[in-house]
């Protein structure tokens, strides 16, 4: 875990699951004084992943001004910055300017239909 006095601390509540669609993705920001962390949470095929919302290539957010996380067919994650796309499970990037580079992992839980930090 990074040092980051934003970065919502284990067993905190980050939604409800319900809250996110199947498939789908979700963002969330959190501000603690002038620090501020910003994760996603994408479900798909049952499985729950949560990642860092920065671009390994270039840092800056995945999503675009609509919010998008995921390909329109919902099967891979897409930097709207440069079309990166990396898989939902591992979070490796398949396509763009990052090859084999990674997102990096938000560790998530989900305890009785929450999604929380772990």
């Amino acid at each position: 875990m990074d040092d980051n006095p934003a970065r919502p601390a284990p067993g905190q509540a980050i939604c409800a699951l319900a809250d996110i669609p199947e498939p789908g993705a979700a963002g969330f920001r959190y501000r603690e004084g002038e620090a501020m962390f910003a994760g996603f949470v994408v479900r798909k095929d049952g499985g729950v992943f949560g990642y860092v919302d920065s671009c390994p290539h270039a840092g800056w957010p995945l999503a675009g001004f609509n919010g998008r996380f995921l390909t329109r067919e919902n099967d891979l994650i897409l930097c709207a910055g440069h079309a990166a796309l990396f898989r939902i499970a591992d979070g490796a990037c398949v396509a763009g300017p990052c090859g084999g580079k990674f997102l990096t992992v938000w560790p998530i839980t989900v305890e009785d239909g929450q999604v929380l930090a772990a």
